[in-house]
């Protein structure tokens, strides 16, 4: 009778080590992919600050700038 018991155990370890292996490998998924998505994301900040600071600087380099002159033609 124990010899039955101990082949179930072993079998119902083993499901359960194979369950633990799926969870972890899902895990590490997940982990990996909300990584990319936060250096996205700070990327994304990275070229909007950008953006906005170079089209802060076309304002006013056009604020400065003269205003082009009218040809007059007759």
């Amino acid at each position: 009778m124990t010899e039955k018991q101990s082949k179930l155990r072993q079998q119902a370890e083993i499901a359960f080590a194979k369950a633990q292996t799926g969870a972890r490998a899902k895990s590490r998924a997940v982990e990996e992919i909300d990584l990319i998505v936060q250096a996205r994301n700070e990327k994304t900040m990275e070229l909007k600050k950008a953006r906005m600071a170079k089209e802060t600087e076309d304002r006013a380099m056009a604020a400065l700038a003269p205003a082009p002159k009218k040809s007059l033609k007759s």
